[in-house]
């Protein structure tokens, strides 16, 4: 598929699209005879996963750096796991952090609900 397709498809504008490609997170896009750009449904698994990962907030060298050792292939699992593993783990702490602030604002809410129901 073209780009205004895949640009459609994946929710992400032409141009973050190059601008993905040319820092090297959509390496190896197919191209056509007239070179324009043509993209698989690999191509879309990829996109969707760099969202998910920009998503839970991790930052751009590090899914950079996925996707270098992705396109390096066999021998790199422990790096791409290791990486993986530790976004996983600054992810959870995150949440115990945000559900910790949800408890807080809970807590000031029955508060609010006594001084209002009395």
């Amino acid at each position: 598929m073209h780009i205004k397709a895949f640009s459609q498809m994946c929710g992400l504008s032409a141009h973050t699209l190059r601008y993905y490609e040319k820092i090297g997170l959509l390496p190896a896009v197919e191209r056509t005879d007239c070179n324009h750009r043509r993209y698989s449904e690999r191509d879309v698994a990829w996109i969707a996963f760099i969202k998910r990962l920009k998503a839970t907030n991790m930052p751009l060298g590090e899914i950079q750096r996925y996707a270098e050792l992705r396109e390096q292939g066999e021998g790199t699992e422990e790096a791409r796991m290791q990486l993986l593993s530790a976004h996983a783990r600054r992810l959870e702490q995150a949440i115990a952090l945000e559900q910790e602030h949800l408890e807080q604002l809970k807590e000031k809410i029955r508060c609010y609900r006594q001084l209002i129901c009395r």
